[in-house]
């Protein structure tokens, strides 16, 4: 009787123990498909005779998890707007009286019988959980991987899709010794580039410091509450919650159609970066030997962004979202975007094994910031290709304020929000592809319309100026400029055929330059050319190192755009 009162004791604490981890545990959105079957029950694999649903109902919460997870998903959405919405809603209660201690002790009354009904509501979605074998399941595999971390319960986790702050830490940005002998920059974060240093005599003096010290709280709170949302949209929690059916599809896509690799990184300013890797170095695709690493924009995600190019032309593939985005923590400053990139792509060569000479950086639109970061923080990449992307953030910040707020915006992005990517690439040695959307709506400072106003276009000149100084005349930018500015192949043509650019000869001369010297940018190739050789090879250069795609900013890029850098 005794030991038989034992195990009912063992397995009553053993049951109050699982309700707790349901209770406590993350939400479960989908069970993944397993050789195109779906694991239903305690682990029993789906039969023959069992129906086939569709992606969104492999897992089937009971109706108590269902409701109550609904209360509580509204409950987080309200919240939220609550929290944008206090400043205002603070100063109406001011206004109207509301700020005082007789007004105040009903209001908190009310919270906290608002915060007993919530955890209630938890503790009956748990009970839910509970009652569900899949969820069970689940949870029992999550436990394991906690106090055990080996490669067999990894595996047996990945077949679940669930709220991603409970996941794992897969990589951590200090599993390499090699970080210690690439810091730099400021304690915990990698380097970035900073502005030139002032002279002692243009010291601002105390007195100065104090008067701008209004102008710089300013652009600190522009910086950290509008700014920072208008400039990373996709960060803003309510999107993400509108987009979170999309995203659960494509991560679906991602990993039951190409085997895809989901994984969280450990960044080395304590953000969680949420990754996503599909290997093809075993496949028949010529290019899976090829590593992608993929730089979403301002709203991508690595589920629905542009990690689909690479993925159709062969090549194996590495996602990340950027910190705030989806399961990534933290916000998306400069800062942590670079910290981000660092931790990506240490991962992909130390724990995936590829070497920096096979990973190609592809970005799109603000991508391109950290992009450019990783090509002048590792010159051994293979190559960068530069989609929709822009030279720098300030003339794209002052077309969307008011011309009022012009010294206001500049600062604030100059401090908080420096998108340098021009200056970042011209650090790079390697190939380099920048791709311009004719009918661009988003990088254009006039209209889409304008294709001269792109700032796509000043981003070549930028880098064309600094790999051939002595090319890139007054009167050879001229040149690049009307190109530029041609809106069709048939005006691009016609200043081509205006100009006499022979391609053959400027091939000829730029691998002569390349065969007689050592190579590295900036070349002194132009130096005894008349001006109109000069133009001629301007206009070659450009043409090479931009490639035009009539479309808008977010429109997919075709599997026929996504081409290799071309390099001398």
């Amino acid at each position: 009787m005794a030991a038989g009162g034992e195990g009912l004791m063992r397995r009553w604490i053993r049951g109050f123990g699982l309700l707790y981890l349901c209770i406590r545990g993350p939400r479960l959105y989908r069970v993944y498909r397993v050789n195109g079957r779906a694991a239903i029950g305690r682990g029993r694999p789906l039969q023959e005779a069992d129906p086939e649903g569709s992606w969104e109902s492999f897992y089937q919460p009971r109706a108590l998890e269902k409701h109550t997870d609904s209360i509580l998903a509204w409950v987080s959405v309200l919240w939220t707007i609550s929290y944008y919405s206090s400043p205002l809603a603070a100063f109406y209660m001011y206004r109207k009286g509301y700020m005082t201690a007789a007004r105040m002790i009903p209001l908190t009354q009310y919270g906290l019988t608002l915060m007993f009904l919530l955890a209630g509501i938890a503790c009956l979605r748990g009970l839910g959980r509970w009652s569900n074998p899949q969820y069970i399941q689940f949870i029992s595999i999550l436990q394991r991987t906690k106090m055990d971390d080996c490669p067999e319960n990894k595996r047996m986790l990945s077949n679940f899709n669930f709220d991603f702050r409970s996941w794992p830490v897969d990589f951590r940005w200090d599993e390499t010794s090699s970080k210690d002998d690439q810091k730099s920059g400021l304690p915990g974060d990698v380097a970035l580039l900073k502005a030139e240093p002032r002279t002692r005599g243009a010291a601002d003096s105390f007195l100065q410091r104090v008067q701008k010290l209004p102008c710089q709280i300013t652009s600190y709170m522009v910086a950290h509450s509008f700014g920072r949302r208008m400039l990373y949209p996709g960060s803003v929690y309510l999107l993400q919650k509108a987009l979170m059916p999309m995203l659960l599809q494509g991560q679906a896509r991602l990993i039951e159609e190409y085997n895809g690799k989901r994984a969280k990184l450990l960044a080395c300013d304590g953000n969680e970066i949420d990754t996503m890797f599909v290997d093809r170095r075993g496949a028949v695709e010529r290019n899976g030997a090829k590593l992608v690493i993929c730089c979403e924009g301002n709203a991508g995600f690595y589920e629905v962004g542009c990690i689909s190019t690479p993925l159709e032309a062969g090549y194996s593939v590495l996602g990340w979202n950027h910190p705030g985005f989806a399961g990534s923590t933290g916000v998306p400053f400069p800062q942590n975007e670079a910290n981000a990139m660092d931790a990506v792509v240490q991962y992909a060569v130390y724990q995936l094994g590829f070497e920096l000479q096979d990973i190609i950086v592809y970005a799109w639109s603000i991508g391109g910031f950290t992009a450019t970061w990783a090509a002048m923080s590792y010159p051994d990449l293979s190559a960068i290709v530069l989609d929709a992307s822009f030279d720098d953030l300030v003339p794209l910040a002052l077309k969307v304020m008011p011309e009022s707020w012009r010294g206001l915006v500049t600062r604030t992005v100059r401090k908080y929000l420096n998108l340098n990517n021009a200056e970042q690439l011209c650090r790079y040695q390697g190939p380099i592809l920048l791709i311009r959307r004719t009918k661009d709506e988003i990088i254009t400072t006039t209209n889409p319309d304008d294709v001269a106003s792109n700032r796509g276009n000043d981003l070549l000149l930028c880098l064309l100026q600094h790999r051939y100084p002595n090319v890139m005349t007054e009167e050879s930018r001229r040149a690049v400029r009307m190109w530029l500015a041609a809106s069709t192949p048939e005006e691009e043509a016609s200043v081509l055929s205006h100009y006499g650019v022979e391609e053959d000869w400027c091939l000829s001369v730029l691998e002569s330059y390349k065969a007689e010297n050592l190579g590295q940018y900036p070349w002194s190739v132009g130096e005894e050319m008349t001006p109109e050789e000069l133009q001629q090879l301007a206009l070659y250069l450009a043409q090479k190192y931009l490639s035009n795609f009539e479309a808008t900013h977010c429109t997919p890029l075709p599997t026929s755009a996504f081409q290799m850098p071309w390099s001398i």
